[in-house]
């Protein structure tokens, strides 16, 4: 069945916008069901798309950082592509292409904004599967997707903790203390959409060496463990034989 005129106009332009250059190959009824949210259709919908998709994403961005750095250990790039394909950076990376204004989708799902990069990382991804579903190979991804790789795998690389900051603290107390650090908490939002809904600390040998908001509890901690992380480093750098001093 051929799509709405209005509809394959609008999908016309999401394709320049992504600069592909063989606009010909594209199946658009595959890129339409891509950009359709389950509460819009409980049976044509980007689900099955985004499973694929997922693979696309994995596939693409190992393929990338395998040419783009050479030197790099297996476990760097790794650590790396764990990170640009999540759903935070693939939902800035729809954002930047307006991807919200071609999903379809119900009332309820548009105004759920706490739902909001989970649904953008969704529909990327199924993008990038009805792309490859198209042409059974990378051609019409890689042009346009390479350099959102190469800005985050570059932002990445320069980070020391590889923007995992829960991770790199336990693996700093570990080492340095045989312990762990303790998160504490606390929910001091109005709910769904809130950006600073959750509140949390990071309590190390009886002090509290960082505080972080976000708008779930695993943001929180993300934020509270950077600014710990930082904290711990500092003073280290200070003391590395004593044992650290209480911040500032």
């Amino acid at each position: 069945m051929p799509l709405d005129p209005r509809r394959q106009t609008q999908l016309h332009r999401l394709v320049e916008k992504l600069g592909i250059a063989n606009p010909a190959a594209v199946r658009w009824q595959l890129l339409d069901l891509a950009l359709t949210h389950p509460t819009l259709s409980a049976g044509a919908n980007y689900e099955r798309l985004e499973f694929v998709g997922d693979a696309v994403i994995r596939l693409t961005a190992a393929e990338f950082l395998f040419e783009t750095y050479p030197e790099a250990t297996e476990g760097e790039l790794s650590a790396i592509r764990g990170i640009v394909v999540s759903d935070r950076v693939l939902s800035q990376i729809a954002s930047r292409y307006g991807l919200d204004r071609y999903l379809l989708m119900s009332e309820s799902a548009l105004g759920d904004k706490a739902g909001q990069e989970g649904r953008l990382a969704a529909a990327l991804e199924a993008i990038l599967a009805a792309l490859y579903l198209s042409t059974h190979d990378l051609k019409l991804i890689r042009p346009w997707l390479d350099s959102h790789l190469k800005e985050w795998a570059e932002t990445i690389r320069l980070d020391p903790a590889f923007q995992n900051y829960k991770g790199a603290l336990q693996a700093w107390t570990q080492i340095h203390h045989q312990t762990l650090p303790e998160y504490r908490v606390t929910e001091v939002g109005q709910g769904h959409g809130d950006a600073e809904r959750f509140v949390a600390e990071v309590w190390f040998q009886g002090k509290s060496w960082g505080q972080g908001k976000g708008q779930s509890k695993k943001a929180a901690e993300q934020a509270a463990a950077q600014v710990a992380y930082f904290r711990l480093q500092e003073s280290q750098a200070q003391s590395s034989s004593s044992p650290p001093s209480e911040p500032q």
